[in-house]
């Protein structure tokens, strides 16, 4: 599930391929944008914001694209087969004489002028991986509603730029707490740890391709409460469970995290 972490790999992996480099195809299957052609025009950079994919090209464009919860950028040598899904589900294509990126799935695509960027990220909180990273303002932004659910709090990028469903159920495992615990009752303490370990599990995922948020050895224990209902909690030894919070489903451990639960 694309969070922070993996939008930041794909920005370091899709600039390494792009970045200083002339595109001589350019394909994107969209609608409003289908007749774009940005073949001829150098890549900039590519920079990741939240979630959000800023590839910045030469003439003041920018692609925007967002991953949403299944979308993927690849990227290919140009004699290499394409494995990241049937062509129909194929949305954009990028290359240069070297490489070919291509984007699988991605529900948000569009060319943008490069100085219209504040109009798609502009409403984003502090970006957990970004150079801006504040986190006195992200403590501020986050308990600025007292009444609001951690949970939802914390997924509302307004807040917290990058943070999504799966660090979403294990912050609040990781602060004891349950998702459903609006921030005004947390303890004075929590917000600002909780903001720090958002940060520092990021900072720790951004190179991988599989996330962890625990020191256990086994693939199957690196995450503490997502997509484990059923199973014992690695702390305690409760059943994990399952519910919705919202729209999107949240974990927790009922004998490690105190709080409402719905």
């Amino acid at each position: 599930m694309p969070e922070g972490d993996t939008i930041w790999l794909a920005a370091h992996r899709l600039h390494a391929a792009l970045a200083g480099r002339v595109l001589t195809r350019s394909d994107l299957r969209v609608p409003r944008f289908a007749t774009a052609d940005l073949t001829g025009r150098a890549v900039l950079d590519v920079t990741p914001r939240g979630k959000h994919l800023l590839t910045r090209i030469e003439g003041g464009l920018t692609l925007h694209s967002h991953l949403r919860m299944d979308g993927s950028w690849q990227v290919y040598a140009n004699d290499e087969r394409w494995r990241g899904g049937p062509l129909h589900q194929v949305r954009a294509i990028l290359g240069n004489d070297e490489r070919t990126a291509v984007g699988y799935r991605l529900p948000v695509l569009e060319l943008i002028r490069t100085s219209e960027e504040p109009d798609v990220v502009g409403h984003l909180g502090p970006d957990l991986l970004g150079p801006d990273w504040d986190p006195a303002e992200a403590v501020r932004r986050l308990t600025a509603d007292p009444a609001r659910s951690l949970g939802e709090a914390l997924l509302d990028q307004r807040n917290l730029a990058g943070i999504g469903n799966v660090y979403k159920s294990e912050l609040a495992f990781l602060a004891a707490v349950t998702p459903w615990l609006p921030v005004g009752e947390l303890p004075s303490e929590v917000p600002e740890r909780l903001v720090a370990t958002a940060r520092r599990l990021l900072e720790e995922n951004k190179d991988r391709t599989s996330r962890k948020t625990t020191s256990a050895r086994r693939s199957s224990q690196d995450l503490y409460v997502y997509g484990r209902r059923g199973r014992p909690c690695l702390r305690c030894g409760t059943a994990i469970r399952k519910a919705e919070l919202g729209d999107r489903v949240t974990y927790w451990c009922p004998g490690c995290q105190k709080g409402p639960t719905d």
